[in-house]
């Protein structure tokens, strides 16, 4: 008996949650190597069903990167990168494409298969993201950095009870395909429409005092305090990318944004439908 007690209560604890998000957009980015796990996956998509079944209209943003690097090393080439930005040359940018188009497939697929319904948003025919090439310490090749969201087709999606599955790709003034980062993707579509929340899924449990501590998270930030935690040394290189897109979705309108482990099974229903919550809440300073 106790253990249904347990579980009532989970379900009313989430309820005023429900309420509040109903109807809500929130973007989700998932990528990284958990993509190559089944069951974590599995977890994932079922999170995101559950969340357009009780009436939020979640929207994925993926990655590809083990796919991409795979698909590489079949090909004879060796991934390469600077400032943690993949070079992306002519047969590369080919190879992001189709294994982005692969991935974004499977996602659609098993989002069917758990009984919700989506559609996937990629590539030139989406014609979502507009960039202009990157610019760093050495030519990285195709890699975009944004400069428009077209929010009509991810809009056209959400109005007919669909799931928008966003790949990570942007179109140039030069008509060409561009590899852009997936955290920046979700960050400028969450912005774009005005989200409520932005998730960005990743590794590790969330914002660590003490990378080798997971005991440390630290489960709510304000603006300024992760300024300060950058400052200091506490949030890594690794991180830095993640809660700069945080940083500017909160700066353009976004309400709440969140970085959760996607190892912790069902993450994004405990971030989103509980008090406590299970990884980091990112908000703008409490004035």
């Amino acid at each position: 008996m106790d253990e249904f007690i347990k579980k009532a209560d989970i379900l009313i604890e989430a309820l005023p949650y429900i309420k509040e998000f109903r109807g809500k957009i929130s973007v989700i980015k998932f990528g990284g190597s958990a993509m190559g796990d089944e069951k974590l996956t599995k977890g994932v998509i079922e999170d995101i069903v559950f969340m357009s079944y009780v009436g939020m209209k979640p929207i994925i943003v993926h990655g590809g990167g083990p796919l991409i690097s795979a698909r590489m090393k079949e090909r004879g080439k060796t991934p390469h990168f600077v400032e943690g930005i993949r070079v992306t040359d002519e047969e590369t940018i080919h190879i992001v494409d189709s294994s982005l188009a692969e991935v974004n497939r499977g996602l659609v697929n098993q989002i069917e298969q758990l009984g919700g319904k989506a559609e996937g948003l990629h590539g030139r025919k989406a014609d979502l993201v507009r960039v202009r090439k990157m610019i760093a310490r050495e030519d990285v090749g195709y890699v975009g950095e944004i400069t428009l969201i077209r929010p009509a087709p991810i809009l056209k999606v959400l109005e007919a009870g669909r799931i928008p599955v966003i790949s990570p790709i942007g179109i140039g003034s030069d008509n060409h395909l561009y590899n852009v980062n997936g955290d920046q993707v979700s960050s400028w579509i969450a912005a774009r429409l005005e989200c409520h929340k932005l998730v960005l899924m990743t590794s590790v449990a969330g914002i660590l005092r003490d990378e080798e501590d997971t005991d440390s998270l630290i489960p709510t930030l304000e603006t300024d305090q992760v300024k300060q935690l950058v400052q200091s040394g506490v949030i890594g290189e690794g991180m830095i990318p993640k809660v700069n897109a945080c940083l500017e979705a909160l700066d353009k309108g976004v309400r709440k944004t969140h970085i959760i482990s996607v190892k912790v099974p069902h993450a994004l229903l405990l971030e989103i439908f509980t008090d406590k919550g299970i990884g980091t809440e990112i908000v703008k300073e409490r004035r």
